[in-house]
């Protein structure tokens, strides 16, 4: 997982309530174990509209999505987060999210920030015509106006964000200790070895 720490650019304001992961990643893109080309089917109902957001010029590559309340709500499809991922999204911005598509985010490198309505209401004011920027380390959202928005984060989730550990990486942290235990184990518990 690619560590984050600092995010900058245009922010697609979406500023939709309620998007559920079915919007995120239409069912029939279900069929794939592979985070490669999810992006096409990132919100494909709402890009069906030729002028739609996410296809503007402008928004194009944008890190960062501002949304409304309770994003991510529905089923806990992974494939969420990871079409998200796939469009370039490291950043979603919004007043409160399902739990699961939270920690499904945490797990693939995004970053759920949680803002009040009203910070939400300025930074898609912001979104129209100028970059946001968001910094981890200070648990921060800026605007070239001088607006600062401080949130919060789950100090573990946190870390994980800056030093891009998923799950595996932070299994394999611990390699030593768990050779060391396994080490012990033999000796103390022979019978317990496979058989060669």
């Amino acid at each position: 997982m690619t560590p984050l720490e600092k995010v900058a650019g245009r922010a697609i304001p979406l500023g939709l309530k309620n998007v559920d992961t079915d919007v995120i990643i239409p069912a029939h893109w279900l069929k794939t174990t592979s985070r490669e080309g999810m992006g096409r089917g990132a919100f494909e109902s709402l890009r069906a509209d030729p002028d739609n957001l996410f296809d503007r010029p402008e928004y194009k590559g944008a890190p960062i999505l501002i949304a409304g309340d309770n994003f991510g709500c529905g089923s806990s499809r992974e494939h969420a987060a990871w079409a998200l991922g796939d469009l370039g999204i490291r950043v979603v911005i919004a007043p409160s999210y399902s739990d699961i598509f939270s920690g499904n985010a945490v797990k693939n490198g995004i970053l759920p920030v949680v803002l009040p309505q009203a910070a939400i209401d300025r930074l898609m004011e912001v979104a129209a015509t100028d970059p946001i920027h968001v910094d981890l380390d200070t648990q921060t959202v800026t605007t070239p106006f001088q607006d600062r928005f401080t949130f919060e984060i789950d100090p573990f989730r946190k870390m994980c964000l800056l030093e891009g550990l998923d799950e595996i990486s932070l299994t394999e942290k611990s390699g030593a200790a768990i050779d060391a235990y396994e080490k012990t184990l033999d000796a103390e518990r022979p019978w317990m070895r496979p058989a060669v």
